[in-house]
């Protein structure tokens, strides 16, 4: 790494204070200052210099602009330009080109102290409120290894089948910026305590098309490191620093480079956060901050098997699932792009924000070299004893893909809600949907139908989370689901009982939605013991129509709509949209809390397949006739008068 000149060093270290003759010493007392965008500017600096040691010229800061003007003024440069984005779905490859991608992903891990100190974790406290001496760096505080980090992180690494190493060591990682306070990062550099794992992702967890069935992922290591402070944005180029988050635990997954599809990663990082939930490693998912994800992405030519792999670039601190493919993709269209114009790929570091449509260069990327690893001489060698692992390995409980299986096997629910199922309130939810399946079987016995459990998790999913965003004094409000499968606004007990009385066709959709109000708002289990005394008060019994009356109002709802009855004739498979839309006009029109859409439906296609399309059909063709001939007529007489 080129030295850097003190003249360069005095503009950024101690507010340009700095002595450049015999030792460190302030001239005058120092005032604290906020970290600058200036100062950001010169820190980049410091890891790119070159020998000269010049700093860079001093550019005007960039313009806010807000993110939804940047996505409105980008959809209009595209409308203007005639241009369309693919969709991520039709985008994972490019003819002629090979991506390689490797992922490493940092998650916070479950504990009470940080890693090196007994200072608490936090995460909504006031800033600076849970910083010990060690997580400044003041001289003389020595880092103490925090044994309950060490439960979490075996629990994540055993989750994703890695081998755990029985001695392990902590290593120096250094760099300056002021989010780090020692100048150094600690970290498991050479001897991590897990490697060699894998994880298994099969099409239900959302991978690419081209990967088929299924791929497996190596993943080269896991290391436990401290994090960082966290820097706060305010206007004015000003930033401040919270050193709440300095030490926190973390465990940096490192994958191998087997990913050649942008949803594949995507589908990796989504499996990975469900994983750490599941086992509890993680106290948090990426929506929370808890979770991050750095990309490095490489292209090469797919004529020549043999090449090596491309220079790769690193895209830091991806926050969602979305924002992991879309950067990929957009990185490999820019490195693809500058590789057909005969140009090279530097080897650097970039960012993505959110609704961008390319990366943008952050820094040059730093070297191992550069990071100067060091074993630290502070830390003794971490010691795992095969009973702690066997330990933690008996108690790791059943893991997301064995529930799914389960979910999906046993259950026959669609593996789109059982992926929503698992992945909802921390697993409280499946619990809560396994609670209600005791109280079908105790009903039905053997004797149940597949389809309620389907239905019971459509109503969970969708009807459920409406009920604190509708009609709802309290939008923000949480259901209160518990781990032991209840749920404080929503009793297991009365939801089973609404859906018994449905599936009996007792009660119809609309009551039953009815009914999940009545107990959410507390007139069930309080104005009414139970959901069938609220029926019964309420008189909500369904009487269905007769199959005459059905009839009729089917007749009354066709009336005056041949331009949707064309649809019909002459098909094999009735158009699912035009019937659901006669099926609601059925309902508008008719009293709704004696129609079944069911039955609406059959006598609908059984009417519409009988009579209306077969008479629409003759009218059509009588009047094709009848017009043709006229325009026949209009021929002839023309020519006789010729």
């Amino acid at each position: 790494m080129p030295q850097i000149r003190p003249a360069a060093l005095s503009k950024y270290l101690l507010r340009g204070q700095l002595v450049s003759r015999r030792c460190l010493r302030t001239q005058s007392r120092i005032q604290a200052s906020p970290v600058t965008a200036s100062t950001a500017s010169l820190v980049r600096y410091l890891h790119t210099a070159t020998a000269t040691g010049e700093p860079p010229s001093n550019e005007p800061a960039p313009i806010h602009v807000p993110l939804r003007k940047q996505l409105k003024d980008e959809a209009k440069k595209q409308k203007e330009s005639g241009t369309k984005k693919k969709k991520n779905v039709d985008n994972q490859v490019v003819d002629g080109w090979e991506l390689t991608v490797g992922i490493e992903i940092h998650a916070q891990l479950n504990t009470e102290k940080k890693l090196f100190s007994d200072a608490a974790t936090s995460f909504n406290d006031d800033p600076n409120t849970h910083v010990a001496y060690f997580d400044l760096a003041t001289p003389g505080s020595q880092p103490i290894f925090q044994k309950a980090a060490l439960v979490p992180a075996l629990r994540a690494a055993l989750a994703l089948n890695c081998d755990i190493q029985l001695v392990s060591r902590f290593d120096r990682k250094h760099y300056f910026h002021w989010d780090q306070p020692s100048g150094y990062q600690i970290t498991q550099y050479y001897e991590p305590f897990a490697r060699d794992g894998h994880l298994r992702l099969r099409s239900r967890d959302g991978i690419a098309a081209e990967d088929g069935e299924g791929v497996s992922i190596g993943i080269k290591q896991i290391q436990m490191e401290q994090d960082t402070a966290k820097t706060v944005a305010q206007p004015g180029d000003v930033h401040w620093i919270d050193f709440n988050r300095v030490g926190m635990p973390l465990i940096e997954i490192i994958t191998h480079p087997e990913f050649h599809h942008p949803a594949t990663a995507a589908a990796f990082v989504r499996k990975v956060q469900t994983l750490l939930d599941a086992v509890d490693a993680c106290v948090s998912g990426m929506e929370a901050g808890g979770l991050r994800a750095d990309v490095n992405v490489s292209v090469r030519r797919t004529d020549d098997p043999n090449a090596p792999l491309g220079q790769r670039t690193e895209i830091k601190n991806l926050s969602s699932f979305k924002a992991v493919e879309d950067a990929i993709i957009a990185e490999r269209d820019r490195q693809i792009a500058v590789l057909e114009a005969g140009g090279t790929i530097a080897g650097e570091t970039r960012g993505w924000s959110i609704g961008s449509t390319e990366t943008r260069r952050l820094r040059g990327k730093e070297g191992e070299v550069d990071y100067r690893y060091m074993p630290d001489p502070d830390i003794p060698p971490l010691f795992i004893g095969l009973d702690l692992i066997g330990h933690m390995w008996d108690t790791l409980g059943m893991l997301p893909d064995d529930v799914l299986d389960t979910l999906i096997q046993e259950f026959d629910v669609s593996p789109k809600d059982a992926m929503s199922l698992v992945s909802l309130d921390e697993g409280k939810r499946l619990e809560y949907f396994l609670t209600i399946v005791d109280f079908l079987m105790a009903q039905y016995s053997d004797d149940i139908d597949f389809e309620y459990y389907q239905h019971t998790v459509n109503w969970i999913l969708h009807e459920l989370p409406r009920l604190t965003a509708e009609r709802s004094d309290e939008p923000a409000q949480d259901l209160g689901f518990t781990t032991d499968g209840e749920c404080l606004r929503m009793p297991a007990r009365h939801f089973a009982d609404i859906m018994i009385h449905l599936f009996n066709g007792e009660i119809n959709t609309r009551v039953a939605k009815e009914l999940l109000w009545f107990v959410f708002r507390g007139r069930v289990p309080g104005e009414y013991p139970t959901v069938l005394d609220a029926i019964a008060g309420e008189d909500l019994w369904f009487r269905e129509l007769s199959m005459d009356e059905y009839e009729a109002l089917a007749d009354t709802a066709l009336q005056g709509q041949d331009d949707i009855l064309r649809h019909f004739i002459d098909v094999l498979i009735f158009p699912r949209g035009k019937l659901m839309f006669l099926v609601g006009r059925m309902i508008r029109i008719g009293p709704e809390e004696r129609i079944d859409p069911n039955t609406a439906e059959s006598v609908l296609r059984r009417k519409i397949r009988d009579d209306y399309a077969p008479n629409l059909k003759i009218r059509d063709n009588r009047a094709a006739r009848l017009l043709e001939e006229k325009d026949s007529g209009r021929l002839c007489s023309g020519s006789g008068t010729a």
